[in-house]
């Protein structure tokens, strides 16, 4: 089998605080004109801090391979994706692909908002390098499987979107690329939708043997669409490999960190300190029981007199998708106003009726007033829920995966 993607000492550098922009022939001459000039005035070239978003990246992939790439957010996988889908330039290192090429990375990528659905399937299949008569020949396909057909001579820019990424995926599925890259975008869609996609992808790999890249935080699909995966941490390649073991390991590497401390930030008037989440039987573990109670411990520092702040919780599901949030003001529970450090609980009851599936999940905190933006807040907090048998069970489900209701109560 040939190589339809190969990434070779693959690196990419931001300088932080930067907008990166493209240097045109023009910019190069009046820098250089300019720089015995600056020189001569006595100023000084700072040295601005610079991230490696990427760093010595090598991996293949073979003609209708279907390989995940897993890892936490900020590890680098968007990065690659755009790299991959040439939107932006490596810093150093290089990339082949042999094949037409179609991405799905974020809502609306592609898309024309002042252009109808109608109009942007031909646009997107122009851009592909499909010629007008090959798109005539899918467009029915397309439309069916997007389910927008009533929408379909409507400006994109009314659709919501879930609808822009129906069609989009719809899209870069029915005109077929050679290599498809799709980012965590098909998240936005429903539960029903992201069956049909998953379902899609995996029927191009079998009988049209296209080679798909699938960047997603649900490792259910990951394990069931790839039998290769790639994890990211740092902007490095920490294993490649059968998808069982690299996501086992992906698992292992989250679970080992349970106490989660942060600096306390003295331009703010209130930080949050560290997260620590209790079992109940008041054990540091972020790995938990479905079935019994437990709490997330929240340290802060009030660095300045204040009133009227709380803290609030955020849960989303590996989808991405919002499980539940809760402000402590919900409780009546402010935070503390006078300078020091202090603690508020956030605890899950022993569930009667009410259940957070077994699975993985991120947690995020902030710190605010009521309809303000949050002044400190902390993210991509893992908490592992699982049940007592070998076997992991669905508790509930719900028509709407987006909205849960959890018996839950902030104490100080």
């Amino acid at each position: 089998m040939n190589n339809a993607v190969e990434v070779k000492n693959l690196s990419k550098r931001y300088t932080i605080g930067q907008k990166e922009r493209y240097l045109t022939l023009r910019d190069l001459f009046v820098k250089a004109a300019k720089a015995p000039i600056n020189l001569a005035k006595g100023k000084k070239f700072v040295k601005k801090e610079q991230f490696w978003a990427l760093k010595d990246v090598n991996f293949e992939v073979k003609e209708g391979e279907v390989v995940g790439i897993i890892g936490r957010n900020g590890a680098g996988k968007s990065t690659l994706l755009k790299i991959l889908s040439r939107i932006t330039e490596p810093t150093e290192g290089e990339v082949r692909l042999n094949g037409k090429v179609s991405s799905l990375l974020e809502v609306g990528t592609g898309f024309h908002p002042e252009l109808t659905g109608r109009e942007n399937i031909y646009l997107n299949g122009a851009i592909l390098g499909m010629r007008k008569r090959e798109i005539d020949e899918k467009f029915d396909e397309i439309v069916e499987f997007s389910g927008v057909e009533k929408f379909l001579d409507m400006p994109v820019k009314r659709y919501s979107s879930g609808m822009q990424v129906r069609l989009a995926f719809s899209i870069a599925a029915h005109l077929e690329p050679d290599i498809l890259i799709i980012d965590e975008v098909l998240a936005v869609g429903d539960a029903e939708f992201q069956k049909k996609c998953l379902g899609k992808m995996d029927q191009v790999t079998k009988e049209a043997g296209r080679t798909i890249l699938f960047v997603s935080h649900d490792m259910g699909a990951i394990q069931r669409l790839c039998k290769k995966t790639i994890l990211l941490e740092d902007g490095k390649i920490v294993m490649i490999g059968d998808t069982a073991n690299v996501v086992e390991q992906y698992i292992n590497n989250i679970n080992k960190k349970q106490e989660y401390v942060y600096e306390n930030s003295l331009d703010n008037d209130i930080s949050i300190t560290g997260v620590t989440i209790k079992n109940h039987k008041g054990e540091i573990t972020n790995i938990v029981d479905y079935d019994k109670s437990f709490s997330v411990e929240v340290s802060y520092t009030v660095n300045k007199e204040v009133s009227g702040f709380q803290m609030a919780i955020i849960c989303d599901n590996a989808f991405g998708g919002r499980v539940f949030s809760s402000g402590s003001s919900e409780n009546q529970q402010f935070l503390e106003s006078k300078q020091g450090q202090y603690k508020i609980t956030y605890e899950f009851p022993k569930p009667n009726n009410i259940y957070i599936n077994p699975g993985l999940y991120w947690l995020r905190l902030s710190v605010g007033t009521q309809g303000s933006k949050p002044v400190a807040s902390v993210n991509d907090i893992s908490l592992t829920v699982k049940s007592s048998e070998d076997k992991p069970i669905v508790v509930h489900s719900s028509q709407n995966i987006n909205s849960n209701w959890i018996n839950g109560r902030w104490v100080k």
